[in-house]
């Protein structure tokens, strides 16, 4: 095991020494890991550290660095010693920080008997151990952006596991938390693990002024892992103040399509009343309050109709409440009652595109895309094939983001609102739409504007898992939605040949590309999406025009399984890993098609049995999560993944959940075999029937369309 303790020293003594809470690169947030796609790859240093004012230099034992004349942009090239995980130091101002680079160019077999997988084991004031499962492992230690000390990593110890009568090789290290850390509220340990057949999953340890956080009674709103975000449209939401709606009454303009009038007085006395709190979401997501035209805009054929702004997406001032939304004060308010109940805000900004009417785009015509092609086509909709210049209607031209004197006020514009108000941060519209070179901008200057505060920026992308990750850097966006697991729900629970095994891989696929302790946002709808109930329940019939539907026909529930699809959905993005995100009304199961039927008006009294049955789901899941190390903070395992039957465990410092989700109509009952380095005592049910459970192995029932959760803190 000597080679462990050489591998820890090399990496420590080149990377950093001293203090290193006095390490300027152990003050910035954790860097993304760096993915090595190409035999060479370029990376941007800012993209990871953006706050760096000046790289001194990089380098690498395992990679050769390509270096320009700033240092910003390096190429970073394989070699024959590259490993599955490489570090590459980089040194700005005498200060050393690391960064972790995957090679992605490997085939790695993450199922076979000796892939590499970590599990926390045993945590305790100022220290915690950590068990690696497969045959000769290497890991990397890190606390923040640094290697950790080696004098902090014991000595690993190596033992078989038995499961099903083969043996597994595991491997247990203790890890004591440095003195350093101790100076800062809260910092974390970062572990991950590889052979030259597979990398881990990573593993992220939160700590408090250098003791391991095992309650979350500990956590605050701060902490960006321990969010549930609730997404409202504020029109369609609470009317709390009935002075300031202002319906358009034309007759060219559908009721449907017209202001209804829910505003900020509205949230805000919903926050008061405690729904929130009740409900147990932490944070609320506002769609956009910036003012938006007086008169209708775009037409819809079928029926015929023009809109209202009452989305809030065609912005005209910018900077400026909506007037039918309320004012400054209003808004003053709504926040620091959010805040007093330990709730955050954050804001739906829309940068991408102005409307035609905006003064600010009358006095600068000329920072708009072409509205033509390059072979002459009107470029509308284009989404994938111009998706950087594309218009989304013709009163609404975007905005050209690679020019400096367009994302200049721009950025500002955004960083108007976290200026002005106390926002916790943004969710961001249109994200794939507008160029990198406007995110890294705007997260520069929040950095350096508002050093120490915390700020949330989650995005908006339809794509494939590489064209979303590609926003996803300290320098630009701590998130975006993964559509694309949500979409593997959907079809899984509403297809015939559906089956649970494409949404695990779909869901291994993310946490390989994001990280296992990610903050994507996992959803239940959105304002663009059909209502999952209504696809679930069969009211809308799969691959129909669900736009077309809405304005054609009363779209319902349908079918009563409905409202168990949308339980079992709320279980699912609940009980994984990264930020779970409902739209409102889907606590109860809203029916409606696609945009604008999937934005009626929000109830609040007056539910069915079913609605208040799955109501009732919804809180004791929010509040399961939120008192839950493990569902925050935990490593997943698949324990029995097949057709119909998902179940997997988290596990955090000797904290177990075990969820099993049934999409069949039939009870089942299913035998799985448990890791047999983990304590399976103590553990009862949450909900449903664990019948039995042993050193090895559990037994439990799952009712029809339902889910059973077992665990050993109630």
């Amino acid at each position: 095991m000597r080679k462990f303790t050489i591998l820890a020293i090399i990496l420590y003594l080149t990377s950093c020494s001293g203090d290193q809470s006095n390490n300027v690169f152990n003050k910035y947030d954790l860097a993304n890991l760096v993915k090595l796609t190409s035999d060479t790859t370029e990376v941007i240093i800012k993209d990871f550290f953006p706050q760096v004012k000046k790289v001194d230099s990089v380098f690498s034992h395992n990679l050769k660095i390509i270096k320009s004349s700033s240092f910003d942009t390096i190429k970073v090239v394989r070699t024959e010693n590259t490993k599955p995980i490489n570090t590459i130091r980089v040194v700005s101002g005498g200060d050393k920080g690391v960064l972790l680079a995957s090679d992605q160019m490997r085939h790695f077999d993450t199922k076979s008997e000796n892939s590499v997988k970590i599990f926390t084991m045993l945590g305790k004031k100022r220290s915690f151990t950590f068990a690696i499962r497969g045959e000769k492992p290497e890991f990397i230690v890190l606390w923040q952006n640094t290697i950790i000390d080696p004098f902090n990593v014991t000595k690993p110890k190596q033992r078989a596991e038995s499961a099903d009568g083969s043996k597994t090789r595991i491997t247990e290290v203790r890890v004591d938390v440095p003195h350093y850390a101790s100076s800062i509220d809260r910092s974390y340990i970062r572990i991950i693990a590889f052979n030259q057949g597979s990398v881990s999953n990573d593993v992220l340890v939160p700590l408090r002024y250098g003791e391991v956080v095992t309650s979350a009674e500990a956590l605050t709103r701060n902490d960006k892992h321990n969010q549930i975000i609730y997404s409202l449209l504020i029109d369609r939401f609470k009317d709390g103040d009935s002075t300031n709606t202002k319906r358009l009454n034309q007759p060219d303009v559908l009721p449907i399509v017209d202001y209804y009038g829910g505003d900020l007085e509205g949230i805000y006395q919903k926050i008061e009343e405690g729904f929130f709190s009740e409900l147990g979401v932490t944070t609320i997501w506002l769609s956009p309050i910036t003012q938006n035209p007086y008169d209708a805009w775009g037409l819809n054929r079928d029926p015929v109709t023009k809109f209202s702004g009452y989305h809030g997406y065609w912005p005209i001032y910018v900077t400026k409440i909506d007037d039918r939304f309320g004012n400054d004060a209003t808004l003053e308010r709504l926040l620091e009652s959010a805040h007093e109940r330990g709730m955050n805000v954050i804001l739906d900004y829309v940068a991408n595109h102005m409307h035609i009417n905006s003064p600010t785009l009358k006095a600068n015509p000329g920072w708009v895309t072409p509205d033509t092609t390059p072979d002459g086509r009107p470029n509308f909709e284009l989404w994938d094939e111009f998706r950087l210049t594309t218009w989304f209607d013709r009163h609404i031209p975007s905005l050209d983001l690679e020019r400096e004197e367009v994302y200049e006020p721009l950025t500002d514009s955004a960083l108007f609102w976290l200026e002005k108000f106390d926002f916790d941060g943004f969710r961001h519209d249109a994200t794939k739409h507008i160029p990198e070179v406007f995110w890294r901008r705007l997260t520069n200057k929040i950095k350096e504007r508002f050093p120490g505060r915390v700020i949330y920026q989650i995005g908006e992308t339809y794509g494939s898992p590489q064209l979303i990750d590609s926003y996803v850097r300290n320098g630009m966006l701590d998130a975006q939605f993964d559509f694309n697991v949500y979409d593997s729900m959907i079809w899984s629970l509403i297809e015939e040949s559906g089956s649970f095994t494409n949404v695990w891989k779909t869901l291994e696929n993310s946490l390989n590309t994001y990280g296992y302790h990610n903050l994507m946002g996992y959803i239940t709808g959105n304002h663009d999406r059909p209502r999952f109930i209504s696809l679930a329940g069969k009211s809308l019939i799969p691959g129909e025009d669900y736009k077309l539907a809405g304005w054609k026909r009363d779209i319902g529930v349908g079918e009563s399984t409905g409202y168990n699809k949308l339980s079992l959905l709320h279980a699912f993005i609940l009980t994984i890993p990264g930020v779970p995100t409902i739209y409102y009304g889907d606590e109860y199961g809203e029916p409606g098609g696609n945009d604008p039927d999937n934005r009626r008006w929000m109830r609040f009294e007056g539910y069915n049995q079913q609605e208040g049955e799955v109501l009732a789901g919804v809180k004791k899941l929010t509040h399961l999560r939120r008192s839950s190390m493990a569902l925050i903070y935990g490593d997943i395992i698949p324990l029995k993944i097949s057709e119909d039957i998902m179940c997997y465990a988290r596990i955090y410092m000797g904290e177990i959940v075990i969820i099993a989700l049934n999409k069949s109509g039939e009870s089942r009952t299913i035998d799985v075999n448990l890791p047999a380095l983990f304590s399976w005592d103590n553990m009862s049910s949450v909900s449903g029937k664990l019948v039995s459970i042993g050193k090895e192995r559990a037994k439990i029932e799952i009712a029809p369309l339902s889910y059973t959760i077992i665990s050993n803190a109630n």
